[in-house]
């Protein structure tokens, strides 16, 4: 099976349970032939499929929680329940478990992407040592969330330099447009739920955001309150595409279970909520659909804003130790992980991650030239 085959079946799958925008589904397309690392960010069904046939030892690694769709525009910051400011890994919509090391491989291959593009200005190799370092001595000390305070000023400095000026923030918000179809009243609940107080009126706005997501509804609330301006989204959640991509190597196997006895279970507040974390009281799973605060303090750091002097290897380090601050969510794997790092050659992330970069470009070029949009 092609890319292009396995993204038609997979939104058939998508569109069996949630509904599908397809005029955002479409602008996805564009986004996946345009360029290698929007490719990456759009396709995790792809990886979730190909994963076990390109790293098949690596796929038989100690299992955990795992992000799944982890890359390096996957972080971010939030407030906590004390109002400080936290970066760490913002977006769990694929978590699953799965061997620890999915989650290390397509990380370090969206920091060579990042590398290619200029954006990280180091070697391959260096990517790979810096974010293996930082997952080791994470899972060694058993973890520490990242509290941009007296500690971590470095990456406070990074994070604050990508935080977005309160008046372009909202001005942004404005200018979404009104939602003009109906909204599910489950979502009109779930944004109700998370506002912070009964009866705020508020307007109903559609955002095209993200990759992975983009084509699922995804509804955003704004509203004045006490002088200032608030918003809440609502986004509808499936069951990871990890779901997805067993379901099918079980019908290939020819075996009597099918994908369609019985929903999978979303895992997103259970990974939040196990991981060595300080979490944001404001992302909170309701029923099918994942709310969160939108504000210019809680934001995700894209490509553009990684290239940080002097700090490039530090922020890889980081990167790697919050991964591992949500593997231990997972507590039984700790010892075994550590075990299965000790045996692992040289430099094997960086040939893991080679040879999944170059299954990435391979179905990029399929994609650039039979996908459709």
């Amino acid at each position: 099976m092609n890319v292009v085959k396995a993204t038609r079946q997979f939104e058939d799958w998508l569109a069996q349970r949630t509904h599908l925008d397809q005029k955002d589904l479409r602008v996805k397309h564009a986004n996946m032939k345009a360029e290698l690392f929007p490719f990456l960010r759009a396709t995790y069904y792809r990886w979730a499929q190909i994963w076990p046939q390109v790293c098949p030892d690596l796929a038989k690694a100690p299992h955990v929680l795992a992000v799944g769709d982890l890359h390096v525009e996957n972080f971010g910051t939030w407030r906590d329940i004390e109002g400080r400011l936290i970066w760490g890994v913002n977006d769990f919509d694929e978590a699953w478990p799965m061997a620890y090391t999915i989650d290390l491989v397509r990380l370090a291959v969206s920091a060579h992407l990042a590398a290619e593009a200029g954006r990280l200005p180091i070697k391959r190799e260096d990517i790979c040592t810096a974010m293996l370092e930082g997952y080791r001595e994470g899972t060694q000390a058993k973890g520490c969330a990242f509290v941009l305070g007296e500690k971590h000023q470095w990456l406070r400095r990074i994070a604050e330099g990508e935080l977005r000026d309160p008046v372009h923030f909202w001005a942004k918000m404005d200018a979404l447009p009104t939602l003009k179809t109906a909204c599910p009243i489950s979502a009109i609940d779930a944004l109700q739920h998370l506002m912070p107080a009964p009866g705020i009126p508020f307007r109903l706005a559609h955002r095209v955001a993200g990759l992975g997501s983009l084509g699922h509804a995804r509804y955003v609330a704004i509203a004045d309150w006490h002088g200032g301006r608030i918003a809440r989204e609502a986004k509808a959640l499936v069951p990871s595409a990890s779901y997805w991509a067993q379901s099918v190597e079980v019908q290939k196997s020819g075996t009597r279970k099918n994908e369609h006895e019985g929903p999978a279970e979303i895992l997103y507040q259970v990974i939040v909520s196990h991981a060595v974390r300080c979490p944001d009281p404001f992302v909170q799973l309701r029923g099918r659909w994942i709310t969160r605060r939108l504000g210019p303090h809680c934001s995700r750091i894209e490509l553009a804003s990684l290239s940080a002097p002097d700090t490039e290897l530090r922020l890889l380090h980081a990167m790697g130790w919050e991964t591992a601050n949500i593997h231990l969510g997972t507590p039984s794997a700790r010892k075994l992980i550590l075990r299965h790092l000790a045996k692992q050659k040289g430099k094997w992330l960086h040939h893991a991650a080679e040879a999944m970069l170059q299954a990435v470009r391979s179905d990029w070029e399929v994609w650039k030239k039979k996908g459709y949009i």
